[in-house]
């Protein structure tokens, strides 16, 4: 018998959105299909959303410099000649 439905979980306890009908005691498996929530929903209207202009609010200026010093080390040259 195959019975689809809901719940939430609470650690190892699976709260479903209604009985099942089932014996109490009752020996079954599990199948879990984790719903994503949308960005929206997972920023819980606290604070940016999950978008890329969200993660850069709290962009600053250091950042800047930071950025500008990797892009200069990653032009360097770091070869070194192989000698005969």
């Amino acid at each position: 018998m195959e019975i689809v439905m809901q719940g939430v979980i609470h650690g190892q306890t699976v709260e479903l959105e209604r009985s099942p009908g089932l014996d109490d005691g009752s020996v079954v498996q599990v199948v879990l299909n984790v719903e994503r929530p949308s960005p929206a929903a997972r920023s819980g209207g606290a604070g940016p959303p999950a978008t890329a202009a969200g993660m850069m609010a709290n962009y600053t200026e250091d950042d800047d410099a930071v950025l500008e010093e990797i892009h200069r080390d990653r032009g360097r040259d770091t070869r070194r000649e192989i000698e005969p």
